[in-house]
């Protein structure tokens, strides 16, 4: 009995084709093999080339004797490109995992070459070892729907823009500074540079006053941006027409939420996520512990994992230090009061951490279930 027709006998009358990609922006490498065992067919296409991709298919179909029906099966690496390569084999009847690149076993014991024929060849050996039925150590990422995605533009490009915004801030405050000067960056920021007297009583020079200028230029234009993403966010709040816009909603009841960071847990965490317990909710954060423990002597906690979404861990650290601040009475901020609160600086901040990750849970159920967070207190309508 062939090999090929060993396979067709495990997996059906057609077989199956394996396929893994490595993404790059020029150009993508491909792997396939029908089987264990088998050396690798590798092709190297030109990036986002899907004609070309089809191709391949086929003729890797053919190489390995397989029928023009035989299913497709194919993994990625997630990172820059996305879900789209994701949703376009989905179409085209290709079973396909994006998988979390950080999850994938290594060998420890020495140096690992690294190229994309070695990183193909590493996923296509994962991706036969997993369809054949082996328990394999890698994290299949749940691929969100382009509505679910679309969701959560408007909170990382405010983000993105707020972070722009501080470094020319930053970057005038730099500038007047190398001068001696401390200017009030408000509206006639712009009128008052004309009038402005250097150390000796000199005037700016012009090239000087116009890179001022045209940086303030800049910074108008993203406030004016930023102003108008969230009287977007507002009335999306108002009208609560999506699912993202509703959770949101429903999380700015609590005192000490806001929209910034109602949108973001809504967005990035609880409008499309479905956790079964609270440990799904600390570890998808990076909230998860990470004890460590060597026989019977050293044992120790190495702080959290930080290995989930770390917009959402570091907005959910933010919201502790809120919720002790406008919810004193609820029972989270009196069992940090009564753990931590009596503590030095690192006291409180180990403590912070674990409230954080109470805290989410503490909304998950109450977005779950319509469990309030005990001794918390609603805003009023």
């Amino acid at each position: 009995m062939t090999a090929t027709t060993h396979q067709e006998k495990l997996t059906g009358d057609h077989g199956v084709l394996y396929m893994a990609l490595e993404l790059g922006w020029s150009q993508w490498k491909l792997g396939f093999v029908s089987g264990a065992g088998q050396k690798p067919r590798q092709r190297t296409i030109a990036a986002r080339d899907l004609a070309a991709l089809q191709e391949e298919i086929g003729r890797a179909k053919a190489r390995f004797g397989l029928s023009e029906c035989s299913r497709v099966v194919s993994c990625y690496e997630a990172g820059r490109d996305g879900f789209w390569i994701h949703r376009y084999l989905e179409s085209v009847g290709v079973k396909n995992r994006v998988v979390d690149s950080a999850s994938i076993e290594m060998n420890r014991r020495a140096r690992q070459a690294k190229s994309d024929g070695v990183d193909v060849q590493k996923l296509l050996s994962l991706l036969v070892r997993s369809e054949t039925g082996e328990r394999v150590r890698w994290s299949v990422v749940r691929v969100p729907s382009v509505e679910e995605e679309d969701g959560r533009q408007l909170s990382r490009e405010l983000e993105t823009l707020k972070q722009e915004r501080t470094a020319h801030r930053n970057r005038l405050r730099g500038l007047m500074a190398s001068q001696g000067l401390a200017l009030k960056m408000r509206r006639d920021f712009r009128e008052q540079l004309p009038q402005v007297k250097l150390w000796d009583g000199s005037s700016l020079g012009q090239d000087l006053r116009g890179r001022f200028e045209r940086e303030w230029e800049r910074l108008e234009l993203l406030e004016q941006q930023i102003a108008e993403l969230e009287k977007q966010r507002r009335d999306r709040l108002s009208k609560a027409q999506e699912p993202v816009a509703q959770v949101a909603q429903r999380l700015c009841r609590l005192k000490s939420i806001g929209p910034n960071s109602a949108w973001l847990f809504s967005g990035e965490f609880f409008a499309w996520r479905q956790f079964r317990n609270r440990r799904q909710v600390g570890s998808l954060s990076g909230l998860a512990p990470t004890p460590y423990q060597s026989g019977d002597r050293l044992h120790r906690e190495q702080g959290i994992s930080r290995a989930g979404n770390e917009r959402v861990r570091s907005m959910a650290i933010e919201i502790a230090w809120a919720w002790l601040r406008f919810q004193p009475g609820s029972e989270l901020s009196r069992w940090f009061q009564e753990r931590f609160a009596r503590g030095g600086s690192r006291s409180r901040r180990i403590g912070i951490v674990a409230l954080a990750r109470k805290l989410l849970v503490a909304l998950w159920r109450y977005l779950e279930a319509g469990e309030i967070p005990a001794g918390a207190q609603l805003k009023s309508l």
